[in-house]
């Protein structure tokens, strides 16, 4: 009797293709012309992966076939690694029990194999930062961040592929919208679907090339519906310009370099929805009105200014603006600069900046004038954002956004038009409480890091800490 062939048992790693690709169970059964409850005993290993699916899973999805090999070995070596590491020595596992755990639980056995992995990382790391004087591991954000500070934001050969595109979009007449569903069609042979969000489960847009369609959530308005393509557009039309640019950097992680990429992704459709030299003669005709741009151009509040801060075009420059994002609780979740602001790397922004203030007055614009440390001014226009999906139960996101230039650029903005800034107080901030060497602030929430901190149990001083400048 012919040996019958292996079965092929990859639950775990058919979930996390699964999941990287953004799909769920009832999605991938539907592209696999199969029953969800399938995909779920394939995924919890009560069934074999069969040849025949298989074959469609790469097909379907243009995967390659060596993505769905077991890697049952690689795992029992990397566990096996770590249990004659000194700290399980105590423990007295033995060889028999990780082929045990690989047999009962295969998905827990590559969880613990990736923790150990991820912990001999994380020493490794220590013991670099100890070598470089405590530069501490590579933090991807922060590569991303970096990567496009290094550029000061701005991307020319991006600005003017997204002019190209736009011009192209523009002769049809229609707004951006229809304009983009039609490049589609007519360019990519993909039809555009706006599906309900329980549909979507959660996404914003998904590019099915099963059935040949971009689907992009209701829930969506209509600015973020049009940023939704025009992204999409440009991750397919625009792919070789995005590979060029973080490819020619240097990133110590793959993570740093797929967030650099997924940056630039953005900064590709904001120069096709907000095309570099129509948008920058309206920014100089409309004073940089952050609003009146949005209505002008259909895009929100957050979209503008942050296309504020790439305007460096020799020739036709514009205000060197930064740009902060944060949430109610100070956490910064996007930051950009023009190369005029220096930022915290981590940890929230100083609470006597008036963004945080915009949370009591939701969608009313504020403005500051902000002074650092080293006597650098700055002019900070704030605003809330609204983010999450719309409707009444859906979850909301309520952020504020805060774009600012240095003072002496101030008087080209509308914001600052019938104020005599040079007699205005500027409010004292600073990056963060960590490295702010201020000492009379009473808002301070934590002493700075490089001053020794002065505990006098006697004196009760209006300012939460004292510290040393010796």
């Amino acid at each position: 009797m012919a040996r019958e062939s292996k079965r092929l048992y990859i639950g775990p790693r058919l979930r996390r293709i699964r999941r990287d690709m953004g799909l769920t169970q009832a999605q991938m059964a539907s592209d696999l012309d199969v029953s969800a409850s399938y995909i779920t005993l394939i995924e919890r290993n009560q069934r074999p992966l069969p040849a025949d699916l298989l074959l469609r899973l790469a097909e379907v999805y243009g995967l390659d076939l060596s993505a769905f090999s077991s890697g049952e070995d690689e795992t029992f070596a990397h566990l096996e690694k770590a249990i004659a590491d000194p700290i399980f020595q105590d423990l007295s596992i033995t060889r028999e029990d990780v082929r045990d755990l690989l047999s009962a639980n295969p998905a827990m056995g590559e969880a613990v194999a990736a923790l150990y992995q991820a912990y001999r990382a994380s020493e490794a790391a220590t013991l670099e930062a100890r070598a470089r004087g405590g530069a501490g591991p590579a933090d991807p954000l922060e590569e991303a961040r970096n990567f496009i500070a290094e550029a000061h934001n701005h991307f020319p050969a991006l600005d003017e592929a997204g002019e190209a595109v736009a011009r192209d979009l523009a002769r049809s007449g229609d707004s951006a919208y229809p304009s983009l569903v039609r490049r589609f069609k007519d360019a990519h042979k993909l039809t555009v679907r706006v599906l309900p969000a329980d549909v979507m489960v959660g996404a914003y847009r998904r590019l099915d090339r099963h059935r040949a369609q971009i689907a992009v959530s209701e829930a969506l308005d209509g600015a973020s519906r049009a940023f939704q393509l025009s992204l999409q557009l440009a991750l397919l039309e625009m792919r070789d310009l995005l590979d060029a640019a973080v490819n020619a950097a240097p990133f110590e992680t793959d993570a740093g370099r797929r967030l650099a990429r997924a940056a630039l992704g953005n900064y590709a459709a904001a120069a096709i929805l907000l095309p570099y030299d129509r948008f920058f003669q309206s920014v100089r005709e409309l004073h940089y009105d952050i609003e009146a741009l949005g209505r002008r151009f259909g895009a929100s509040f957050e979209q503008i200014a942050h296309r504020l801060t790439t305007l460096q075009r020799p020739g036709s420059e514009g205000v060197p603006f930064f740009f902060l994002r944060i949430d109610a609780a100070g956490n910064v979740s996007k930051r950009f600069s023009g190369g005029v602001f220096s930022f915290a790397r981590y940890g929230g922004s100083c609470p006597l900046w008036n963004i945080h203030e915009t949370f009591r007055t939701p969608r009313k614009i504020m403005t500051q004038i902000i002074q650092m440390p080293d006597g650098d001014a700055y002019f900070s226009v704030a605003r809330t954002v609204h983010g999450g999906e719309g409707g009444f139960t859906a979850p909301q996101a309520e952020r504020a956004v805060a774009l600012g230039c240095d003072l002496k650029y101030a008087e080209k903005l509308i914001y600052a038009r019938g104020r005599n800034l040079a007699e205005e107080t500027p409010t004292p901030v600073g990056v963060t409480c960590r490295l702010c060497l201020r000492q009379t602030c009473a808002a301070r929430a934590h002493p700075p890091l490089e001053r020794r901190l002065i505990v006098d149990e006697h004196r009760r001083m209006a300012t939460p800490f004292s510290f040393a400048f010796d």
